[in-house]
């Protein structure tokens, strides 16, 4: 089976939200994925999203993706140490769900410490 590697440097701001979810679609459509795109890119607009809305500024911001014995490995590298945090649900406010949405639909997620900042990832099995 084929691997595949990707990773592109993106700005911390709105508009690489898009950019990032198109970039997912194309690839996996080129690699021949057989993960849900539709998944994989809307995991991905809330890993992007969470940079832009708690990082932004002069943070960097690394997009990669790897693919490798059928799974697909997603993750977002930047500059801050922190962490992010699964949230409680609080209906008065409509954000603060998008980890909650890795959660449910990846087969696993993490962050880890990377270059002084961290990387954020879920991995994706291939769809039956």
């Amino acid at each position: 089976m084929s691997s595949f590697r990707a990773s592109v440097d993106l700005p911390p701001v709105v508009r690489s939200v898009p950019v990032a979810r198109r970039l997912v679609v194309d690839l996996l459509a080129t690699w021949g994925a057989r993960q849900n795109r539709n998944d994989a890119a809307l995991l991905v607009t809330e890993l992007v999203s969470n940079v832009v809305d708690h990082v932004g500024g002069e943070a960097s911001m690394t997009l990669e993706l790897e693919m490798s014995d059928g799974w697909l490995r997603i993750s977002v590298a930047d500059g801050s140490s922190l962490r992010p945090v699964v949230r409680e649900l609080d209906t008065g406010n409509p954000r603060g769900r998008g980890l909650r949405l890795v959660q449910a639909i990846a087969e696993r997620w993490g962050s880890e410490d990377h270059q002084g900042g961290k990387r954020v990832w879920f991995d994706l099995a291939p769809a039956e």
